[in-house]
């Protein structure tokens, strides 16, 4: 269908009461919909918005108690192997299979030690240094960001 022609028939649907035009030429066939009802998506739990709360307000009678210190992060023995993508993060190449890897267990350089499941494509992580699994840092399923760190080789 030329363009000026159906350049013409939206001007009409939007300028006439019609709230749909559907027009078939040869083996075109062209639906103009005006006003057409929203479509609302929920989203999913895990990228819902999170809100926080508005702190209380102390009066001028009321001392606040004050707030535990809380402790700073301590420091891995050893390289951290961090997330090289957003993506799921799973320990094993399948559900019901047995881990790539466990704490404990000696990895090589190169070695798969688990998968980012990425748009709908499963990538292989490697460990990028040889040693011993001194710890897992991401549960099985759970998201993780670019540069989040997922396991402690020393």
């Amino acid at each position: 269908m030329d363009l000026r022609k159906l350049k013409t028939l939206i001007d009409l649907v939007s300028e006439s009461g019609i709230s749909e035009l559907e027009v078939t030429e040869g083996e075109g066939k062209v639906r103009i919909v005006k006003n057409a009802p929203p479509v609302y998506v929920q989203p999913s739990a895990s990228y819902a918005p999170q809100y926080a709360a508005p702190a209380p307000v102390a009066g001028p009678a009321a001392e606040a108690p004050a707030a535990p210190a809380t402790p700073a992060p301590v420091a891995q023995q050893g390289h951290v192997v961090t997330s090289p993508m957003v993506g799921t993060f799973y320990r094993a190449p399948s559900p019901g299979a047995e881990a790539f890897v466990q704490v404990g267990d000696t990895v090589k350089e190169g070695q798969t030690i688990c998968i980012i499941e990425a748009m709908k494509l499963l990538n292989e992580i490697e460990s990028d240094k040889s040693g011993v699994v001194k710890e897992i840092l991401v549960d099985n399923g759970q998201a993780v960001e670019y540069g989040q760190p997922l396991f402690v080789v020393g």
